[in-house]
């Protein structure tokens, strides 16, 4: 990608699956990272795997000095800040409906899905105006828009990432600060992969408009483009990247 290669960037999420596989992608393409995750150990296993201009620490991004302490990081470690990939995503168990739906289990999701976020933004945005701008990149769902029979919290909450990129970008855009949100399909993680069968697999892919099924991949060459100067002039927008599942204007 144009102007990837020197950047410094944060991936909040990175211990598996999406965010890892971004971290190996933008690290191929000569960027600095910071990654972080709630599962200290794992995300430092895949920082040590990668290899060089690649840190990895823990994270707790429903806490403000948890957020504030990795944006600090990343400018004690390279001096700057260009973006930051705020991948952070769950909350789903006992989200059921909206009927029977327990508290515990909707404040769950907001913090993870909507407060982690806010936080993000709170202190990577300050970081990124003192050199000039940055990019902020946000993970939501294709559930965002689709309308399911369960799991509303997630939906309502990945849907709320969508008003949040708006207004970051509507905010900050003539400061240089671009913000934009990814909606993944089904990408086969590790997480996912584990609760599938061939015949489950056989049927999806009979239902979707490409050859093959999402891979972890597909979202990192996302985040690579959204970092990138390539997309300089993309700012408040919500990109599905679901091999053709929900198509939209």
């Amino acid at each position: 990608m144009r102007g990837l290669k020197g950047k410094v960037g944060i991936i909040a999420g990175a211990a598996r699956g999406i965010g890892a596989a971004t971290a190996e992608r933008l690290c191929a393409e000569g960027v600095k990272l910071v990654i972080a995750d709630i599962m200290e150990d794992e995300v430092k296993a895949v920082a040590g795997r990668i290899g060089s201009d690649i840190v990895g620490v823990h994270l707790d991004g429903t806490q403000p000095s948890s957020q504030e302490a990795l944006v600090a990081k990343a400018l004690e470690s390279y001096g700057r800040l260009d973006f930051y990939h705020s991948n952070l995503a769950g909350g789903t168990g006992e989200d059921s409906n909206a009927v029977d739906i327990t508290d515990e289990a909707l404040d769950n999701s907001l913090n993870i899905n909507i407060k982690s976020h806010v936080l993000a933004t709170r202190y990577a945005v300050p970081a990124m105006l003192e050199t000039g701008g940055g990019s902020m990149i946000y993970t939501s769902s294709g559930s965002a828009i689709s309308g399911e029979n369960q799991r509303p919290a997630y939906a309502m909450t990945k849907n709320a990432i969508h008003a949040l990129s708006r207004h970051v970008a509507r905010k900050w855009g003539q400061k240089g600060i671009r913000a934009n949100v990814i909606c993944p399909g089904l990408i086969m993680t590790e997480a996912v992969s584990q609760f599938m069968t061939e015949k489950h697999i056989e049927g999806i892919k009979r239902h979707t408009p490409s050859h093959r099924l999402g891979q972890p991949s597909d979202i990192a060459g996302m985040v690579a483009f959204l970092a990138s100067d390539d997309a300089a002039f993309v700012n408040g927008q919500a990109w599905h990247v679901n091999g053709g599942v929900i198509m939209r204007d």
